[in-house]
């Protein structure tokens, strides 16, 4: 089938890399994107740090500028709602009654954040962070001796702590599980990660749960399930996204807690593909369909899905990668923290080490508190049998241990 014109419902990193990968493989159809935001597409992970923080403004988180657009021939039309897919010609329908014509599509329409009933009568002071809207409404409120509740202790959350924190906030932290970042990285790590908060003045609650949310003029009640009841200035709820599959769903798209999509990131209908936060793609390693929430993931898949609509290799089942930085400390996780032993290649308590996952004698996954370098090694090692005496000992070379088993072992 000839390819005249792709377009991406979204208009965000997923749409964003899906052009460059287009055109960067010789590509010379039409492009366009189509986003519900008022924005070019951007950056979010500097939503939580630099640009809340005002280290970074707006146009600094651009991804596509409107010169390389115009240079380009990519369209992108904002502010504009999609209905549905008519799945036989492609054509998408616009939520103003018009329609844009398509060969192929990619649906990139990512998440929202799960909320929480909020009542009273100032509802501006609970924030969600998802957009460059949400992070500027947040900003405009974060100021020394301004006390700050996050509701939820993920990676996110805890980069908005670090943040308020740097700006003189005071700040709180509400977790349902015991140990911050436990589901993640493990217990052992997520304790980790949790001291350097504490170390830094944010206070955290683990093992706590919110009843209800409750605004008043000047502050906000939040008040725990076993009744007791905190003040506060501003509060923030973290927790967790959903995907955006309304589209897929009214265009008869199969969704399964994300729109299902093959390792390709393809559908059930050839000419439509879905990627990013949305997309529940195969894995051949999980053996399932897995919905992945990180920047790495989003622009994988979007090189895989554009690489396939041009008939090239488009299958990607790379270790997930991502990243976190929180007072001044750099966080990375490659793989997964399955683990029967955990190996430590460094020392904790000096805030500088790799945590290696093993499952059974398996690596299945490493941490490193500013030691990213060990990271790209450790995506490598995955899969492989490497001895925990071997993976601790700084006197070896993490490269060296790449030739102490060559046979990869079924993850």
């Amino acid at each position: 089938m000839t390819l005249n014109t792709i377009a991406t419902i979204g208009a965000g990193q997923t749409a964003a890399v899906a052009a460059r990968t287009l055109r960067r493989r010789g590509f010379d159809g039409k492009i366009v994107l189509i986003g519900d935001e008022p924005h070019a597409p951007y950056q979010r992970p500097p939503l939580s740090k630099e640009f809340l923080a005002g280290q970074e403004d707006r146009e600094s988180l651009m991804l596509l500028p409107e010169a390389w657009r115009e240079k380009q021939d990519v369209e992108l039309l904002t502010g504009t709602a999609v209905t549905r897919i008519d799945t036989a010609s492609a054509a998408i329908e616009l939520s103003d009654g018009r329609s844009v014509s398509a060969d192929a599509v990619l649906i990139a329409t990512g998440g929202r954040p799960r909320t929480m009933p909020v009542t009273g009568p100032s509802p501006e002071r609970v924030h969600y962070l998802r957009t460059i809207d949400d992070a500027e409404r947040l900003a405009a409120q974060l100021r020394p001796g301004v006390r700050l509740t996050l509701i939820g202790g993920g990676f996110v959350g805890l980069e908005i702590a670090a943040t308020a924190k740097g700006l003189g906030a005071e700040v709180t932290v509400l977790e349902a599980d015991q140990v911050p970042l436990a589901r993640i990285l493990g217990s052992e790590v997520g304790e980790v990660c949790t001291r350097m908060h504490l170390d830094n003045g944010v206070a955290i609650r683990g093992g706590v749960r919110v009843a209800t949310v409750a605004t008043r003029p000047d502050d906000v009640l939040i008040t725990l399930d076993n009744g007791e009841v905190i003040g506060t200035d501003v509060v923030v709820v973290g927790i967790g996204i959903v995907p955006n599959d309304e589209v897929a769903q009214a265009s008869g798209l199969a969704v399964e807690g994300g729109i299902l999509v093959n390792a390709h990131g393809q559908t059930a209908v050839p000419h439509i593909y879905a990627a990013g936060d949305v997309a529940a793609r195969f894995s051949e390693s999980a053996g399932r369909h897995v919905r992945v929430e990180h920047f790495d993931n989003a622009s994988k898949q979007a090189a895989a899905a554009a690489n396939s609509m041009l008939g090239r290799a488009g299958a990607v089942d790379a270790a997930h990668w991502f990243w976190s930085d929180q007072f001044g400390k750099n966080l990375q996780l490659v793989g997964s923290a399955r683990y029967t032993e955990l190996v430590l290649r460094g020392s904790a308590e000096d805030g500088e080490f790799t945590a290696f996952y093993l499952d059974d004698g398996i690596v299945r996954g490493a941490f490193a508190l500013d030691r990213g370098e060990d990271i790209g090694v450790a995506r490598e090692l995955i899969g492989r049998a490497i001895g925990p005496a071997r993976l601790a000992d700084e006197e070896v070379d993490l490269y060296d241990l790449l030739d102490e088993d060559e046979e990869m072992v079924t993850v």
